[in-house]
């Protein structure tokens, strides 16, 4: 197995699933992980079925997900293995930055999205994030992605009680999350720590009961606490 030892410590690799429909895309993103000790690709599929099917029996920490292939999309995969791995993290892959598809994982429950142009380094990043819980999308794209493809309603509903139970700093840092600020940035406009930002972002996390920053944020859109053409 792959992994690093330091003394008695040992590091396991981040167990990878990559797949995509054409198989010189998976085999593109096999090589560019496969020498970096800190992971392992431990399976390859062909389409959003075999990827489930894959996952439930190797058990990998991330996976590499296609959005757009045959028999089960990558959207649709994304939202089973949510509901039946919570400890498998999904990357989107998508030909296109501004993709609805996109969007439509990142609601399924994909931890982040990547462009299938992206650099070796890139992709090497955006694993290790996902790894550890965190959303791997800028956060200025993943705003200008869900405000172009999530529709506040017209006449928005009395708030559900999850938003109505946040604390004032809360539901500052959501909104400021929303605009696209990071966690350095909103820390800065609201005058406090970045450690003071995260514990108020893990706070709103589980009263909004979403599992990331791009599930919050595609729930501010809906909403209606930000709305389109009014960054608030």
């Amino acid at each position: 197995m792959n992994g690093t030892t330091d003394g008695m410590t040992t590091t396991r690799a981040i167990r990878v699933l990559i797949a995509d429909d054409q198989p010189l895309v998976r085999r593109g993103l096999a090589l560019i992980l496969t020498p970096d000790p800190a992971f392992e690709v431990v399976g390859e599929a062909g389409d959003g079925e075999e990827a489930v099917a894959l996952a439930h029996r190797l058990r990998p920490d991330v996976v590499v997900m296609d959005i757009r292939m045959p028999v089960l999309d990558g959207v649709a995969a994304t939202g089973r293995l949510a509901a039946e791995l919570p400890g498998c993290r999904v990357l989107a892959l998508s030909t296109f930055d501004m993709d609805e598809y996109v969007v439509a994982a990142l609601r399924a429950g994909a931890c982040g999205f990547l462009p299938k142009d992206i650099s070796p380094e890139e992709l090497v990043a955006a694993v290790r994030v996902v790894h550890t819980g965190e959303a791997a999308v800028a956060p200025r794209l993943l705003t200008r992605l869900i405000s172009t493809y999530v529709r506040t309603p017209e006449r928005p509903g009395p708030p559900p009680a999850q938003i109505s139970g946040l604390t004032p700093r809360e539901a500052e840092v959501w909104r400021l999350m929303a605009t696209g600020l990071d966690n350095t940035e909103i820390a800065e406009a609201m005058g406090v720590s970045g450690s003071t930002v995260k514990n108020h972002i893990t706070g709103l996390f589980g009263k909004l009961g979403v599992r990331d920053r791009a599930q919050a944020v595609i729930v501010a859109y809906e909403t209606g606490v930000v709305e389109v053409g009014r960054p608030g």
